[in-house]
């Protein structure tokens, strides 16, 4: 990597997620990218979104213009393997964390934080639960058990 800059990035539903834009004279390995972050990083700070350039594009003054920055596409993804829902619970989960953090797939091994989520979605996340599920959930449960898979564990049979 170059350079690169980290920027709040405000998608369409008006949330912000952290995108990264970076300049690199090689082609970045996503989720390669996400493991050399992890252990220097709190997960929160970890962007959502990379954006690969091949420069930075300037104002008149020589700086980096962050309005003509393009919108990102890239979610900087876990790199587990999509894994999909296997009971009615699961499924109901799949389909609230889907419009929790506006991501079309969601498999039951996704790590919450790692797909998008921050401690503010979670805290949605947990409400959807209840109102959808009426199931009240701990915010410290989504911290604690932040996949599919474990929250099924810890909600047993709603």
């Amino acid at each position: 990597i170059q350079k690169a800059i980290v920027t709040a990035w405000e998608n369409e539903d008006g949330d912000k997620d952290l995108c990264a834009y970076v300049v690199a004279s090689e082609t970045l390995n996503l989720p390669e990218l996400r493991n050399l972050l992890q252990p220097k990083l709190p997960g929160y700070m970890i962007p959502t979104y990379v954006v690969q350039l091949d420069y930075f594009p300037l104002t008149p003054n020589g700086k980096i213009d962050r309005k003509a920055l393009p919108a990102p596409e890239a979610r900087l993804e876990g790199g587990t393997t999509y894994v999909a829902p296997r009971t009615l619970l699961e499924e109901q989960l799949v389909r609230i964390w889907q419009s929790v953090l506006n991501h079309p797939q969601i498999g039951i091994k996704d790590h919450f934080f790692e797909v998008g989520g921050h401690s503010l979605r979670a805290t949605t996340l947990m409400a959807k639960i209840h109102q959808e599920l009426n199931y009240k959930l701990a915010l410290r449960d989504i911290f604690q058990y932040p996949t599919i898979e474990q929250l099924v564990q810890v909600m047993g049979e709603v």
